[in-house]
């Protein structure tokens, strides 16, 4: 006996209703699941907090200090290729060591001028030792030159680079007893790094400074017997 498989046409309507229900949801597009967006947070950068503190022209300043060294070292070993040499690593651009955080306290300090900054300026100046000091200022670190007719003080903040530690100051003039804010005069605004050298050695770098030359650096070694 052979079976006869029922049409739609010999459903009943109720039942051919039902079959096409069933049919419409089976072919029917499944709805669109919601899409969870991720947002990625980064962290804060170190250097986020110096550059609200300095000023647009000392951040140049910053960002253009291998131009700075790139120069002045040609002006400088033009004239003595000597006088930079028996420098060793104190005039090496890359001579910056991890851990650049000096430790507070007294510092016998040397400045040496490089490059030219007008026509008849000196290539390379090498002045007499002084003293400067290294102190805790809440969180951060401060550096002052303690003698002299021009005394650069400021404080020193983190970096995103690890090996060097950012100087924002200013500068003490004659009779002074105390520099004025950062900021408050454009002329006596300092910028600049502070690198670790060497064991017990550190240096000081600013780029373009407001005189005579086109690279300043300070040398600073621990005086032996420190003050109580």
């Amino acid at each position: 006996m052979t079976r006869h498989r029922p049409s739609m046409r010999t459903l009943g309507p109720p039942v051919m209703l039902a079959a096409l229900a069933v049919l419409g949801a089976c072919s029917a597009d499944p709805k669109p699941r919601p899409q969870v967006a991720s947002v990625t947070i980064e962290p804060p950068r170190k250097s986020d907090v110096w550059v609200r503190v300095a000023t647009d022209a000392d951040e140049s300043r910053l960002a253009r200090i291998g131009l700075a060294w790139q120069s002045a070292l040609a002006d400088a070993n033009a004239a003595s290729a000597r006088a930079v040499t028996e420098e060793g690593q104190l005039l090496d651009p890359r001579a910056a060591l991890p851990r650049p955080a000096p430790t507070p306290g007294s510092y016998n300090c040397r400045l040496i001028k490089l490059g030219k900054a007008t026509a008849r300026g000196e290539a390379i100046e090498k002045f007499k030792p002084f003293f400067c000091y290294v102190e805790v200022e809440g969180p951060l670190l401060t550096i002052v030159k303690q003698t002299g007719s021009e005394r650069p003080a400021g404080r020193l903040w983190e970096d995103d680079r690890p090996e060097r530690l950012i100087f924002l100051g200013s500068l003490a003039l004659g009779n002074e007893e105390q520099p004025i804010a950062y900021g408050d005069d454009p002329k006596r605004d300092m910028a600049g790094v502070l690198e670790r050298i060497g064991p017990f050695r550190w240096r000081l770098v600013i780029p373009w400074p407001q005189g005579s030359s086109k690279l300043d650096v300070f040398e600073l070694t621990p005086v032996a017997d420190q003050p109580e």
